[in-house]
Parts: C-alpha cells; structure tokens; sequence
C-alpha cells in the first residue's frame, strides 16, 4: 500500500501492444528517460500506457458534453497506476500539417504580434482602427482577396496541358486530364459536342482550343460511347470540364498526394500579384510599427525581431514585452533562425516539436507529467545543450519530465532511465531496468548500455570509389542563397550542419530531372499508407502476393474467387458489417465511442 505522499508513479501489468504485464516505478520530479532499441515498446509504456491513463483521469473531470468534443484514445491495458499527475504530451505528429500554419500560429506569437498592430500600430490619417482579426491571412477580415490568404497564385498554360500538339485529343494531346474512364468519358463528351477529337490538336481553331482548355462552362450532354466491342455501352448524361477546372479542382480540394502532384505538373506558381506574396488585404499593409508592416517583421529571423520590438507607449510596451517572452524560449531551444510566416510543413518534426516545447516552457504549468518524443530528432549535437537546459528548466519549475530518446547526450544527462527491451517486436516489452543512469552498465541484455558505456574506437571499413556526380544549384530556398553542391554518386554520402542550416531544403533540390539520377526514392518522415486500412503488408506490395496465392487455390477456383474475394478493401472481399475495418465504432455521446 503506497502512502498519499508516495515519490513514485507506479505502473502495475501494463500489456499495451507488446508490453507483458510490466511493473516499473518512475520517480516524479525528475527527468526520466525510457531508452530501448526501435520497436522495444518504449512508446507504448510511456504514451500508450502512463500518457493515455493520466488523459482518461482528466476526462473523467471534464463535462459529458465537453467530452464529445475531444478525441479520446480510451482507457488502456494496465492493471493499476497510481501517483500519476496530470500529463502534457509533446509527441512527433506525422500528420501533414496545412500551408497555412506556420511559426507564429504554432507558438501563438502570431496572435500578439497582431494584436499590437491592432493597438500600437501607426494607422494612414483617417484610416479606421482594425480588429487583430484583419492581420491574419487566415481570416475572412484579413486575406488578400486574389489569393485568398496563400501569398501565391497559381496559374496553367496551353504548352503545359498539351506537351506535343501534334496528337489528337483521342491521342492523349491533353495530358493534364484523369486517367482511365474518366479521361475517356471527357473525350466522349467533347465529340458529342462537335468538336473533331481525331485532328491534331495544332490544326484546330484557335478559338476552340481556347474553349477545351480554359472554359468555365460545364455543359450537359447525352453521350454514346463507342469503346470496347465485346461490352454493352449504353447512353448516359456526361457533364464537360476543361482541362484547367479539373487541374485547378484536383490541386485544390484532393486528399491524395498522388493526384495533387501530378496536378502540379502542370501549374505554375508565382507571388499573388495584389499582395506581392504578403498575403494579406492592402489595409492591414498599410498599418506599420516601427516603420514596418506585419509582413516585414514577420519575415525576420525570430532571434532579430525580438531586437526591434520597442514599445513607445505604455500599451505597446505592455504588447513588445509579451512578444519578447514569447519568442525567448523560442530562440533558447536554438530556433531562432525561423521567422513566423515561415510555413510547419517546411520544417522537420524535430522542429516542430521543439516550438510546441517552447510554448510549453512559457505556459508556467506546476505539478505535471511531460512526456516527450525524441525531442533531440532533427538536433545536431551542438544543439543538445540546449534541449538539456530546457529539460532541467521544466523539472525545476516542479514538473516530472518523462522523454523517449534515443540520444546518447541526452540520455547521460537524466537523473533515471528505464530501459525497455531486449529486442523488438514480440522480443522486446519488459523493462529491463529501472533506476539512476550508472546502473544500466551492469545489465548484459541491455543494447543501449553497450553503446552508452562502451569507449572502444569504430571499427575500420573500406571508403568505396565514387562512380560519378551529380550537381545541384544553384538553390534559393529559405536560408540558401544561390547555394551550389556536388554529390558523389555511388556511395554513402552524409549531409551535416547545425540544425536549420537548410540540409534538408538542399537535398530536397535533387530531382530525377538532374542529369545523373536515373530513379529516385525519397524516404522521410510523413506517414505511409493512404487509408486508415493500410498496413505493413498492403504498403510493401506482400498482400498482393499473398491474396494471388489464395485466388491461385483450387477451391478459389471452383467458386470463381478473383484475388478482389481476398481484399479487405474492396467490396465481395471485405466483411461488409464492419467496411474492412476489423471492428464497428459505435458512438456513445459523452463516453469513448
């Protein structure tokens, strides 16, 4: 029996995913670290078990009606935790977060920069005060009219829709539309119309082309199709798009990354022409502090703005102070070459998690749990003083600070670990030790004690020859200016710097059009799969295989089952009760659903 007064969160049978029945006590007011090879269950004991538990304690407080409002990851698998105090997570979200969030509206620095322009500002004589509403791009109140907040306007051309003007549209001249039978249908369609579909396309009238490609009419036909001679084609009612509608519309509503892509292709983009890239309506550009607009300032280097934010009245003070104290903890945890406009889905997921850790730092709360996500991910080692110093600085405030981390500075710098393991996967999920950072170098099972306590040099391995390079730049992107690079091909090439120093903005120039590269594979940190029902297995390519090999049975055949009877994502082949899901969700109104 603990007493009230117990120092320890005490975990009892936690078997979330691959954990079997841990027991583990974590002292609070500390900064614990729980270490693990990839797969250990790390993860799982410190989000899925002790972060989930301390959030479904808090929902129990929260009003059923408020409750419905909030997604709820429901109670976990664990027997008993007590001592847990209310938790904050700072997790790696993958999710793709939109162009119109940035710096500011993720540290909220946005809303009081705008609110002293709001108040502060210096107005045009006769100019009527405006709502800090009407300094966001984000508003109805404050976007530019032409492009609707975004700051570009994007545009298409004849040359970029028709690549060879030579084919005929039955020959595939416009190459912006869709694929298959909706591209099919588009062709029917404007042959229903009277338009030749069978002449090349630089032979048709110039007015006409004008028409296909560009025209905002969608006009309704009847259509006879004439495709496939062994089907039974019958007349329907088709509907015409041009060929810029459907780009436009496919860029701009899509969910598949697919699709927006190809789309681009054939977009351009360029700064908006009424805001000049600003994004906002010309009467908040006309409002300045300090001889500047909102635009301008937001475009600084945070470590510079907060040199230039001067208060001259007492409101304005009151506002530049606030703005200060914002942007320190920003600058502190090494972020300070950012500027607020500078768009989230640019930055790494390191990144973002240390500009939700700076927020977190101001928030003044006592008494919590954090538990944290690799917060070093994306940090050059030079930076992880930094980190460290914040870490101390969120135990010294009276919190606990529980982090998942693979680094090895970091990891010599907590007062505890809890070490996970041995191996991954139905090989890992006991907690192999628990206590100060010293006694892990006692544990044989323990990986990461090899790589935490061992001092022998790297062992000697044979530098490949290169067979070739390959030129990127000149690049002018973020913080590079006309940077130009040579990359050896044929080898393990490393790109290193200080964390921001723009590795991941010059890598990213490297595109299969370069001379050199002849297929190129990118693998960074968004999520897979396009479905909530993907999987490890439909990802790879294995289920394909693995459901032919079903279909390929002789009872498959007998039934006249196609690989389709052996998808969980297609109907005849999933469980319709469930849709493929695996399980029915029924919502329960203030309870998990």
């Amino acid at each position: 029996m603990t007493s009230p007064h117990d120092p320890y969160v005490r975990v009892r049978g936690a078997r979330e995913h691959n954990l079997r029945g841990v027991d583990v006590d974590v002292p609070r007011d500390v900064v614990a670290v729980f270490t693990g090879v990839s797969g250990s269950g790390k993860s799982s004991l410190a989000f899925g078990t002790v972060y989930a538990e301390a959030q479904r304690r808090y929902f129990e407080s929260v009003a059923p009606y408020a409750r419905r409002l909030i997604h709820q990851v429901g109670a976990p698998k664990v027997g008993e935790i007590t001592g847990l105090p209310p938790a904050v997570s700072l997790e790696q979200r993958r999710s793709a977060p939109t162009s119109r969030s940035s710096v500011g509206t993720v540290t909220n620095v946005s809303n009081s920069l705008r609110m002293l322009f709001s108040r502060a500002g210096d107005y045009p004589p006769g100019a009527e005060r405006l709502d800090s509403d009407a300094f966001s791009p984000n508003t109805a109140a404050g976007a530019c009219p032409e492009c609707h907040g975004l700051g570009r306007v994007h545009a298409t051309t004849e040359e970029l829709l028709v690549p060879d003007p030579s084919l005929s549209v039955r020959e595939g001249a416009i190459a912006a539309w869709p694929g298959a039978w909706q591209g099919k249908n588009l062709r029917d369609i404007l042959d229903a119309l009277g338009h030749d579909v069978d002449r090349p396309w630089r032979e048709l009238p110039a007015e006409q082309r004008e028409w296909i490609l560009f025209t905002d009419e969608q006009p309704v036909v009847t259509v006879h199709p004439v495709r496939d001679a062994d089907r039974i084609q019958r007349p329907y009612q088709g509907t015409y798009m041009s060929a810029r509608r459907y780009v436009m519309k496919t860029f701009a509503d899509s969910r598949s990354p697919t699709l927006r892509a190809r789309a681009e292709r054939f977009l351009t983009s360029a700064p908006c022409p009424g805001c000049g890239g600003s994004r906002l309506r010309p009467e908040a550009l006309a409002v300045t502090f300090g001889g500047r607009t909102i635009a301008e300032l937001a475009a600084l280097p945070l470590a510079e703005l907060a040199g230039v934010l001067e208060g001259t009245s007492e409101t304005a003070r009151v506002l530049t102070d606030d703005l200060k104290s914002r942007i320190a903890p920003v600058v502190e945890l090494g972020l300070g070459y950012l500027s607020l406009d500078r768009a989230t889905p640019t930055l790494s997921a390191g990144e973002l998690q240390r500009l939700r850790l700076a927020t977190q730092l101001r928030s003044g709360l006592f008494g919590v749990v954090y538990v944290l996500d690799e917060p070093s991910a994306g940090l050059h080692p030079a930076d992880t003083e930094a980190l460290r110093t914040v870490l101390e600085r969120l135990k010294a405030a009276g919190n606990s600070v529980f982090v998942v981390e693979h680094h090895l500075d970091v990891v010599r710098g907590a007062d505890w670990i809890v070490d996970v393991g041995p191996r991954a996967g139905e090989h890992g999920g006991r907690v192999l030790y628990s206590g100060p950072v010293a006694g892990l170098a006692s544990v044989a099972e323990s990986a990461t004690a090899r790589f935490l306590f061992d001092g022998s040099p790297a062992p000697a391995r044979r530098l490949r020859e290169p067979r070739g390079r390959l030129e990127v730049g000149p690049v002018t992107r973020h913080n590079l200016r006309g940077v130009t690079a040579e990359f050896p091909l044929g080898v393990f090439t490393a790109v290193t710097g200080v964390s921001g120093s723009g590795k991941s903005t010059l890598i990213g120039q490297i595109t299969e059009e370069l001379p050199g590269v002849g297929r190129l594979v990118s693998v960074d940190q968004k999520p897979i799969g396009r479905t909530p029902r993907s999987n490890l297995a439909t990802y790879t390519g294995l289920f394909d295989v693995v459901r032919k090999v079903f279909a390929a049975t002789d009872a498959a055949r007998e039934r006249g089952y196609g690989v389709g009877r052996f998808s969980f994502n297609v109907a005849g082949g999933r469980c319709e009760t469930c849709q493929g899901e695996g399980f029915v969700s029924v919502e329960l109104l203030f309870l998990p659903s």
